[in-house]
């Protein structure tokens, strides 16, 4: 990290739920000293800001307060999450336009100000927005990526672990692709602690393992319809994501998340982004990794691609 940036500062840009939900767990997460939240809305920034503060006495000493963009300007980490939500009925895609427009508001104030720090994206699309906030930032790739699917593979990894009555944390599995509707379960890479998804399945006694894997892979993707339909909104599954990566940036940990980055010849893949294992350390994104992937995951992570290379077409035309 620079010499200009404060390695213990966060900005939250949006205090909406998801916003508000990400900034409380920084703030139990005790990685930061200083959480600097700024919202089109300024009354709701400082109130939010006021809420998270007065649980203080019961975590770790921090300066929590609301402000705008030239507070943003030595944060070591600098989450988006401003947006509109999604709907119940709604696609995630349905949302770009809305947000893209949002994101051209945003980003070039980050821009103009020559922010050092990384830009953490969370809003969605998350692949498609991740795409824009570089192009408009014009910050180098490693250091503007969204949060992917880093929540799918958490919610996969819990799927895998109640089916198996296993610790999730055993759990060693991803999605891949769009954060989205055309997301893909790696199957072929998924293991408990080093033996094979099928295997493990056969030590539990399960046997009929297409019929399991095709359920496990819906209840994945629709996890969030699901939540949505029910309580118009998700929040404290993705805020517990935005905290783990954070984690991975702020101590360095070179650890392989799934985020969303631009892919550069991943399977015949370029210039799309997408959400694929990568290194994440202090500088940001310091490698992607091409899992082992079988022919048809392949297959599908290349559709995958050309879906959101046509909603990017869309926005360009």
């Amino acid at each position: 990290m620079s010499k200009g940036i404060n390695s213990r500062k966060v900005a939250v840009i949006g205090t909406g739920f998801v916003g508000s939900s990400s900034a409380f767990a920084l703030m139990e997460s005790g990685l930061f000293t200083e959480m600097v939240l700024i919202d089109a809305d300024k009354n709701r920034a400082e109130g939010e800001a006021l809420d998270i503060a007065h649980g203080l006495p019961f975590a770790r000493p921090m300066k929590i307060t609301a402000g705008d963009y030239d507070d943003i300007v030595d944060a070591a980490i600098i989450v988006v999450t401003a947006g509109a939500g999604q709907k119940p009925g709604e696609t995630r895609l349905d949302l770009v336009k809305k947000n893209v427009a949002i994101f051209q508001s945003i980003i070039p104030e980050i821009a103009q100000r020559k922010c050092e720090g990384i830009l953490l994206i969370v809003a969605n699309p998350v692949d498609i927005l991740t795409q824009v906030a570089v192009k408009l930032s014009g910050f180098p790739e490693n250091r503007v990526f969204g949060s992917g699917t880093t929540l799918d593979s958490a919610r996969l990894k819990y799927l895998l672990g109640e089916h198996l009555q296993v610790d999730a944390r055993s759990v060693h599995a991803w999605i891949i692709g769009e954060h989205g509707d055309s997301e893909i379960v790696a199957w072929s890479s998924a293991n408990v602690s080093g033996v094979p998804i099928s295997e493990f399945c056969e030590m539990r006694g399960y046997t009929e393992h297409d019929e399991h894997m095709e359920e496990i892979a819906q209840g994945v993707k629709n996890s969030a319809y699901k939540i949505i339909e029910k309580k118009k909104a998700t929040y404290y599954g993705v805020a517990m994501a935005v905290r783990r990566i954070c984690e991975a940036i702020i101590r360095d940990e070179k650890s392989v998340l799934p985020v969303s980055s631009i892919q550069h010849d991943t399977y015949g893949i370029e210039g799309v982004t997408l959400s694929m294992p990568a290194i994440v350390g202090k500088n940001g994104i310091e490698k992607q990794l091409a899992i082992k992937l079988n022919e048809k995951e392949r297959e599908a992570l290349k559709k995958s691609a050309e879906a959101l290379k046509e909603v990017l077409e869309d926005l360009d035309a």
